[in-house]
């Protein structure tokens, strides 16, 4: 992978159950280059959950105040919670030279790009309703309300998936951690374009 100057901000969204964090952490584990920005929720933990790793779980007056102090990069209100991106960390990263990793759903991804429009937007798209609705009944922590609640989002964000740069199906883990991956490096030099032309230049 080509180093740049700056880093390449990538915003993955999936419907719940879509299998985000499993290829994330296999196309991104122990990459001292890549910083996973983590995301403040109303939440609560899942037994899953490490908090200040999967996300940081703060009270509805905590994210509020971040709010008022325009502390996030962006936010918006998910199945009854609030989910958020503290910007501070994210700009450092890239400034650094870092690839910066965001894991949002689809009304924070298209606010990222407002501020941000050459961030890489990725949607990890379930092979069929059918499939995603086993996934997340197989996790066994969800109640059957959850779970259509958890539907019926599914059934809206999907069409959107139109709308990013890239879609990858999951369809079998190996062959959706590949094609994240390719998507990724094309990410990256679309990205950073200009940078290469002058480099060409510069070195002719």
């Amino acid at each position: 992978m080509k180093n740049f100057k700056k880093g390449t901000l990538f915003v993955v969204s999936a419907p719940s159950g879509g299998g985000k964090g499993t290829i994330l952490k296999r196309v991104f584990n122990d990459d001292d280059k890549v910083f996973y920005s983590v995301s403040s929720t109303t939440r609560a933990p899942r037994d899953e959950d490490t908090p200040g790793v999967t996300y940081n779980f703060i009270t509805n007056e905590q994210f509020e105040k971040m709010i008022a102090d325009n502390a996030f990069l962006e936010y918006a209100g998910y199945c009854d919670n609030y989910y958020g991106t503290p910007s501070a960390p994210v700009f450092e990263n890239l400034n650094a030279g870092k690839d910066v990793v965001l894991e949002i759903e689809t009304q924070g991804a298209f606010n990222v790009k407002k501020v941000f429009p050459e961030a890489a937007l990725i949607f990890l798209m379930p092979p069929s309703l059918k499939e995603l609705r086993r996934r997340l009944e197989k996790r066994g922590t969800e109640t059957k309300e959850s779970i259509e609640k958890r539907m019926d989002q599914a059934k809206r964000e999907i069409p959107l998936a139109e709308k990013y740069d890239y879609i990858v199906i999951n369809d079998g883990l190996e062959k959706a951690v590949a094609d994240f991956s390719a998507v990724c490096e094309a990410a990256r030099l679309r990205c950073h374009a200009d940078e290469l032309v002058k480099e060409v230049f510069e070195n002719a």
